[in-house]
């Protein structure tokens, strides 16, 4: 197995804070994304290779052990196990450090297909031909990141995603947050030698398409209403995600009063029939470019007023 620099994957250096390494990863995973780059073999090559290197980086016990390790990071407890294995029974000596003919993993000789292991892995655990048993590995998971549109989000849908090249159809439920990530077990890395397949952890990035602003549950709205329907009250007609509704303006109203619309906000994650609330902030516009006929009018009022 070729040593593959995570680091240099993702363009940072060794000393990267946690923040560095995740805007790193997601400004690389949107460039080279499989949608964005169809039937380009290179591209998802590298987008693995992307998504591998975030998946270590980004996990500060899986950066320890790449670290120290390198490309067998993945059986460095195999590894410290079998070093204590050997310290408790007492052997040392050059060559094979589990002694002529052990194996960290009990039983006859360690035996395995040399694509699975790197040379150094190889050597440190040896690897015999000859009836022996095979340590069996988890496979390494994945992760990737989707972009969706907020207006996307507001109902559940199925939608299939092309990661690591392949596709996946999955239920995206309504409410999901930005930056949210759920795990899709068993369709992570192959599993080594028998071993169980890893997950895959999907992450969310929802782009904002609608004309309100999301917090949490809650949605929030500026509406425009013109000044002789703030002073002499109304009505209004007002977009929401789930359809226009009919807002009375009360006299007399304010520039900057808040008017809440409960249960037309966003929906709850995973709790179906639940919503958040949709808060509306009325901005009075005045008028410009008067008649000489409106502005004696106005003139009229600041006298009556006065």
């Amino acid at each position: 197995m070729d040593y593959i620099d995570y680091y240099k994957v993702l363009g940072i250096n060794k000393n990267a804070t946690a923040d560095e390494i995740k805007k790193a990863y997601r400004k690389l995973a949107r460039q080279h994304h499989p949608d964005l780059n169809p039937n380009n073999a290179e591209t998802e090559k590298l987008f693995q290779q992307i998504n591998e290197a975030n998946e270590v980086l980004s996990d500060p016990e899986k950066r320890k052990k790449y670290d120290q390790y390198g490309n067998d990071w993945k059986h460095a407890d195999q590894f410290e196990e079998a070093r204590q294995q050997q310290q408790a029974s007492g052997r040392s000596g050059g060559g094979n450090p589990f002694g002529a003919g052990g194996n960290p993993f009990g039983g006859g000789s360690f035996t395995g297909d040399e694509g699975d292991f790197s040379d150094f892995f190889s050597s440190m655990f040896g690897n015999r031909g000859g009836g022996g048993r095979q340590a069996k590995f988890r496979g390494q998971d994945f992760r990737a990141s989707v972009q969706l549109n907020l207006s996307e989000v507001y109902e559940t849908h199925k939608k299939t995603f092309t990661i690591n090249g392949k596709n996946i159809r999955i239920t995206v439920p309504a409410g999901i947050e930005n930056g949210q990530e759920i795990k899709i077990a068993g369709y992570g890395a192959p599993g080594s030698n028998g071993g169980p397949n890893g997950d895959l952890y999907l992450s969310f990035e929802i782009k904002n398409d609608t004309s309100f602003s999301r917090k949490g549950n809650d949605l929030y709205k500026d509406v425009p209403i013109n000044l002789y329907k703030a002073v002499l009250g109304g009505e209004e007609m007002i977009d929401t995600l789930s359809g226009k509704v009919k807002m009375k303006i009360a006299p007399e109203t304010q520039n900057g009063t808040k008017v809440r619309l409960k249960g037309k906000g966003f929906p709850v994650y995973k709790k179906e029939g639940s919503f958040g609330d949709l808060y509306l902030t009325y901005h009075v516009d005045i008028p410009t470019q008067l008649t000489p006929k409106e502005k004696e009018l106005f003139e009229q009022l600041a006298k009556e007023r006065s």
